[in-house]
């Protein structure tokens, strides 16, 4: 199944070359939605990877490599109805306003992309991506920036400091901005992710306290064992990330379906885990997705 032809991508090449201010006042112009409204729920569909250097879905290295397949796919999701939005860094928001897939959706603009996957610098994680007056000042809803805590790593420092900066400037924006937290460590020279509840809890109390407001604040966190207490560390509104590409989608979905229920969670945003299943196609994994987000919705 394929949302877009090679029309829609001729079209997509021929404005990048020939009429590029046509991106900035096509994004600045498509019609836009309230975050919250309806159930009081988001499924948003995560794209942001890429830019970080992380391809990888499962054991294929470059499986997002090829951007007209991921295009493809972001406009099957991004046509549901029951998608509220889509996160992802300029390059792929500026391909999908050309291509129309943004009109009442919620635009989610991911901040840091300067920890790339692998990288000696990996836990510094500079901002490279959308600043909130560009965001302010094109229409994108809402910020994302990712917090990766390594206690071992003095390049933690710099990152702590610079979201917050973000978390400050969005408050004063008005503009939401959701914060992905981990607990970090390097092992075998690899970045990974501490994801007992303790040190989930630990990530939240670290990334709910950062900026000189956190009004604007929303948390985006992984589902862990002992959910319930995890959530239990904040006031925050949380979105719930997804797991491992190649876990079992039945189990998966189980798991979101529980946390779901839990106070304080709005919803999902999910990227890899449904683009690029090899259990399930796009569009039934998308389907099911929104169910559980959106259960009273008719598709």
């Amino acid at each position: 199944m394929t949302a877009l032809t090679e029309d829609d991508f001729h079209r997509l090449r021929t404005v990048r070359a020939e009429s590029p201010r046509a991106i900035r006042e096509t994004l600045a112009g498509r019609r836009r939605r309230e975050i919250i409204r309806g159930d009081g729920r988001l499924f948003i569909i995560a794209a942001d990877h890429p830019a970080r250097g992380a391809l990888a879905v499962g054991g294929s290295p470059f499986a997002m490599a090829d951007r007209y397949e991921l295009l493809d796919r972001l406009a099957i999701a991004l046509r549901h109805p029951g998608v509220d939005g889509v996160l992802g860094t300029p390059d792929i928001i500026d391909d999908l306003a050309v291509l129309g897939l943004l009109d009442d959706k919620i635009v989610v603009g991911s901040m840091n992309r300067g920890g790339l996957r692998g990288a000696s610098f990996e836990m510094d994680d500079r901002y490279t991506g959308y600043d909130v007056p560009a965001m302010v000042d094109s229409g994108i809803d809402f910020a994302k920036a990712l917090l990766r805590v390594n206690l071992d790593d003095d390049g933690t420092a710099p990152t702590l400091a610079s979201t917050a900066e973000a978390v400050t400037a969005a408050a004063r924006a008005d503009l939401p901005i959701m914060l992905e937290p981990f607990l970090s460590r390097r092992v075998d020279g690899r970045v990974v992710n501490d994801l007992s509840p303790d040190a989930v809890m630990l990530s939240i109390a670290i990334a709910s306290g950062l900026g000189a407001s956190s009004a604007s604040s929303w948390l985006k966190l992984p589902v862990v064992e002992d959910m319930e207490r995890v959530l239990a560390a904040t006031t925050l509104p949380v979105l719930l990330l997804g797991g491992d590409a190649g876990a079992d989608p039945d189990d998966t979905f189980s798991t979101w379906e529980d946390a779901l229920s839990l106070p304080g969670v709005r919803g999902l945003t999910v990227g890899r885990t449904l683009l690029y299943s090899s259990d399930i196609d796009v569009a039934s994994a998308i389907d099911v997705a929104a169910s559980l987000v959106h259960p009273g919705l008719t598709a």
